[in-house]
């Protein structure tokens, strides 16, 4: 079986021998570039299993080849962590919206990026391990073959988004919090701010509608967090205690 392969997308050469060492000890294959279109090129063309990115880079940013890699049939599934100087939240919510699956931020100790690393992939691998079909309200996610279609087309979510959206049509009509969405997209113990999964909410909610459908299937808890609507809701009714609001 081969390693998994890493593709390190950073232009700070001693952070990239650091990298490279690391994880070449742990047993990855990494492949290091430091400029932002040949990351892209490299990206596109090697198809690795996990890519580290850093947001400030020359020729092209981290944000436009996350942009491009989730927009490309080949490479929208492949998880991203974002690497960066950058430590304001509204420049980690920008590296969400834009496919990003987990967010570093400079200095970082390699063992925390390794676990980081390891956690994504066990999740990715684990999308395909029970091979169940999971269908509700139009809405059919295929663990097997990694895909949701709703309403007869197909949406293309990345691995995050994939996880948030199993956890709540396994169970429409329950609210989940963000920190129990949180446990079980990104993974028990990562530090993550609770606005990163509204920024997740608005993406699926985006792509509902873009495929012709409802983007009130994922309601908003008042005080509590999000849910799958369990139900079509009757003309004429009204909320019961648990209010709903589209972010």
């Amino acid at each position: 079986m081969n390693p998994p392969r890493i593709l390190i997308i950073e232009d700070e050469r001693g952070l990239v021998q650091s990298l490279t060492w690391y994880f070449t000890r742990e047993g990855y294959e990494t492949i290091a570039v430091h400029d932002g279109q040949e990351g892209l090129r490299k990206a596109q063309t090697l198809l690795p299993d996990l890519i580290l990115l850093d947001i400030m880079l020359p020729s092209l940013d981290g944000l436009s080849i996350c942009r491009e890699i989730r927009a490309g049939e080949r490479t929208r599934d492949i998880p991203i962590i974002m690497i960066t100087a950058k430590s304001e939240e509204s420049d980690q919510v920008v590296g969400y919206h834009m496919g990003a699956d987990d967010y570093v931020t400079k200095p970082f100790h390699n063992k925390v990026l390794v676990a980081k690393v390891k956690a994504l992939l066990r999740r990715v691998d684990g999308l395909g391990e029970s091979g169940d079909v999971v269908e509700h309200s139009g809405v059919k996610l295929d663990r097997i073959r990694h895909r949701v279609t709703y309403l007869g087309e197909t949406l293309e979510l990345t691995p995050t988004e994939f996880k948030l959206l199993e956890c709540m049509l396994r169970q429409p009509g329950r609210a989940f919090s963000r920190h129990q969405l949180m446990d079980a997209a990104i993974g028990e113990g990562q530090i993550v701010l609770e606005r990163t999964i509204d920024v997740h909410i608005k993406t699926l909610r985006k792509k509902l509608t873009v495929a012709g459908g409802d983007p009130d299937l994922i309601e908003t808890v008042r005080g509590v967090g999000y849910r799958f609507r369990e139900v079509k809701p009757v003309v004429g009714s009204t909320n019961t205690g648990m209010e709903k609001d589209r972010e």
